[in-house]
């Protein structure tokens, strides 16, 4: 009796945890007998039908209908065959639709005008790019740096300070605990991998801490190592930013020109007086004499002299002439002033976070007037030890083009970034919305705070899902049986644009089916994000994680397409993908 207990037990197990096939959903169903005219087959003439009409795919053509078919056909049948002689059935055509590199939800090649100037992109940044985990005590390293770049990261950032014995140039995150890496190691590694994943430019800011003799060797070592991808504007500096596509594989370095060392006598580094260095935290910290501190000066560039004394920009002149991009930071009294100074040639200026929250609560539209003649980098706030990040949105909403993340870890924030740069085929610049880039006949511009009227509503419908059985084990979820999913969907973006939703819980079944409908009006569609994460119930605990994606929804193709989900580092998951549909109104 216990024997036939135990069997029967495992048995119940062994039913529980039976896997079914997903069937086609009704919407498929119903567009694959649409555009057969009621027959068993799809020609490749029938499939174009489909992909132009009912996906709004207006580039497909016959020759790739005829790949697509190759590729399904391979991938079902596992071997080619002629699309001449072969039609799809049903199932081949379900199987088309869920496999999000054929069908996915976003246009997987570089399509935005990449002809206009720098400025006029969001631009994929890193903060403290060397570090390998939290900002107080982890190591320091060129493999984050490498990471980085193979997945698309145009701005790195990097700090250098003298090495203990004043004769060469470590990477550090100055003044805590963090273990060096030699500024070679890193420029070597930015050489090798800058341009792996996208051939657009490589912005390499730095953190400077240096004494001129110093400054000389970082200009010696980048011309060494960079030879001519190294970005030298004549002028030696931008005057107005090139464009994009005229900086393909181009290193450019940005950070504050050096400033001349203050008093009577010079010695060879520089004035009489040892250099005194000022930690502003995590921004482009400018080398002070002891005269200036005193001084009590609030520039921070030779170009912001209105918030205090002119300085100088006598030093390392090999260097100085290697920095392409001029930058500066904002002191908290002369921020207005900063955002609103009339500068001709191009610049970028550095905020905190909290800076930009104040600068935008403040003086919104002087904010987004800068961004559109100048670069705006915004960076984690200091407190941020653990190397969390804060909701980029607002950054962007404002113009801000270099949203400076910590990439080692992971978060919603997080997620949100590696979503917004996957658009315009992950090649790390996104082409600014016309409205953050133009002013109305009166000279005014784009203010989120503003009610603006819905000028677009887009509808969403979560089919189903599948994957997971092949990505997770069987009791990753439930010991005795199959998960419960759901899935929540959220807009974010301009205030008003805000919201979330969800679906129904399915109760065990790994391949859930919804079948739901959502309805989000968007007054600034240009900017939102949709957030879509599946999530497992569970009645006595946390809801268990199965997956997110974020796609910008400017970027979002109409039509049944397949959704690939990523885990919680951003890394994509080999099986686990939502059908869904997007329609636009």
């Amino acid at each position: 009796m216990g024997s036939y207990n135990y069997y029967k037990m495992f048995g119940c197990f062994n039913r529980k945890f039976k896997i079914s096939e997903s069937e086609p959903p009704p919407d498929v169903r119903e567009a694959f007998w649409r555009y057969t005219a009621g027959r068993q087959q799809m020609t490749a003439e029938q499939l174009l039908k489909f992909m132009v009409q009912h996906q709004e795919d207006y580039n497909c053509t016959a020759v790739g209908v005829e790949d697509i078919m190759q590729h399904v056909f391979h991938r079902r049948h596992h071997h080619q065959q002629d699309t001449k002689n072969h039609n799809f059935t049903l199932e081949d055509f379900f199987y088309f639709l869920f496999q999000d590199d054929l069908n996915g939800p976003i246009n997987p090649q570089v399509h935005h005008d990449m002809t206009a100037p720098l400025h006029h992109y969001f631009i994929y940044t890193g903060h403290n790019s060397y570090l390998t985990g939290n900002q107080l005590s982890s190591d320091c390293s060129e493999t984050p740096i490498v990471s980085a770049l193979e997945n698309g990261v145009r701005g790195i950032e990097l700090d250098l300070w003298p090495n203990s014995t004043k004769d060469n140039v470590h990477v550090l995150h100055g003044r805590t605990l963090t273990t060096p890496v030699t500024l070679v190691k890193c420029f070597k590694s930015i050489k090798e991998h800058a341009f792996v994943k996208s051939p657009y430019p490589v912005i390499i800011t730095l953190e400077d801490h240096l004494t001129p003799k110093l400054q000389a060797r970082v200009a010696e070592m980048a011309m060494r190592i960079f030879g001519d991808s190294l970005y030298c504007p004549e002028s030696g500096y931008v005057e107005d930013f090139p464009a994009v596509e005229s900086l393909k594989h181009k290193i450019i370095l940005s950070t504050k020109p050096p400033k001349e060392y203050l008093g009577s006598n010079h010695s060879k580094e520089g004035a009489t007086s040892s250099p005194k260095y000022k930690d502003y935290s995590d921004d482009e910290t400018e080398v002070e004499s002891e005269a200036d501190d005193k001084q009590g000066s609030d520039s921070d560039s030779e170009d912001y002299d209105n918030c205090g004394r002119r300085s100088g920009n006598v030093a390392a002149p090999e260097y100085k002439r290697l920095i392409a991009i001029h930058a500066g930071n904002a002191k908290k009294k002369c921020l207005r002033q900063v955002l609103r100074v009339r500068i001709e040639r191009a610049r970028r200026l550095s905020l905190s976070e909290q800076k930009l929250e104040r600068a935008t609560s403040l003086y919104a539209s002087d904010v987004v007037r800068f961004t559109q003649k100048h670069l705006l980098r915004v960076y984690p706030k200091g407190t941020r030890v653990t190397s969390s990040n804060f909701c980029p949105i607002i950054a962007w909403m404002h113009g801000a083009q270099m949203v400076a993340f910590n990439m080692q870890g992971y978060g919603k924030a997080l997620w949100m970034m590696h979503g917004f740069f996957r658009a315009n085929g992950g090649c790390g610049y996104l082409k600014k919305p016309h409205l953050l880039m133009s002013k109305n006949s009166n000279g005014d511009v784009f203010d989120p705070k503003l009610p603006w009227p819905v000028r677009v509503t887009l509808k969403v419908i979560v089919y189903m899902g599948d994957g997971w059985r092949l990505d997770f084990s069987h009791t990753h979820f439930d010991t005795y049986s199959p998960p419960d999913f759901y899935t929540k969907i959220h807009i974010i973006g301009a205030p008003l644009d805000a919201t979330e939703s969800k679906t129904r819980v399915i109760e065990d079944d790994w391949a859930p089916y919804w079948d739901q409908e959502f309805t989000f009006p968007l007054r600034v569609p240009e900017i939102a994000l949709l957030r879509i994460e599946v999530r497992e119930y569970d009645r006595s605990d946390k809801d268990d994680f199965g997956g997110q994606t974020c796609i910008p929804v400017s970027e979002l193709r109409p039509g049944i397409r397949a959704v690939p989900l990523y885990d919680k580092k951003g890394r994509k998951f080999k099986s686990v993908r939502l059908l869904m549909r997007f329609r636009f109104e």
